[in-house]
């Protein structure tokens, strides 16, 4: 995780924020934990609702609603809007099933990172994590591990 540090600091310094779902604040404890995150790492909301999703991040009520906020395109809306919201350059996003429910019969997730470039030009990536047989804090984990990994690799193209 002192990459992760490094990386945001040099050569600039990059600020980060988190919206998290499933993860229900996994992922800002990693980032927490990290001496000397406050150097970049400017705070996190757990919107766990569509409500709050929607007030806080953003989210397209309408396109949400379908999924059940469990989208791609949701985990977009809920990366871009967590940078509004804290005015940071990266934002970090996760919203899934850490269990399984009523047809989705594996837990699954989808994380997106936002990086607002200034001028209104932004990038977004996100992908899906599978988390097949996994307890509940099973999934919350593998899913915090698996988009901080995608920062600090996204980080590291960006450095080149």
């Amino acid at each position: 995780m002192t990459e992760l540090k490094e990386l945001m600091l040099q050569p600039t310094r990059r600020t980060l924020a988190v919206a998290e779902s499933l993860t229900c604040g996994h992922v800002q404890a990693r980032i927490g934990a990290i001496s000397g995150a406050s150097e970049f790492f400017l705070g996190g909301i757990t919107a766990y609702t569509l409500n709050q999703k929607v007030r806080h991040l953003g989210v397209d009520r309408a396109g949400a609603v379908p999924v059940n906020c469990v989208a791609a395109a949701v985990a977009e809306e809920m990366a871009r809007g967590v940078c509004a919201l804290f005015g940071s350059e990266l934002g970090l996003a996760t919203t899934g099933y850490a269990e399984p429910a009523a047809g989705v019969p594996v837990p699954f997730a989808f994380w997106a990172l936002a990086h607002e470039l200034g001028g209104g030009r932004r990038t977004v990536r996100s992908g899906r994590v599978e988390c097949p047989g996994a307890t509940r804090g099973q999934v919350q984990e593998k899913v915090a591990a698996a988009v901080v990994a995608e920062l600090v690799k996204y980080l590291r193209e960006l450095r080149g």
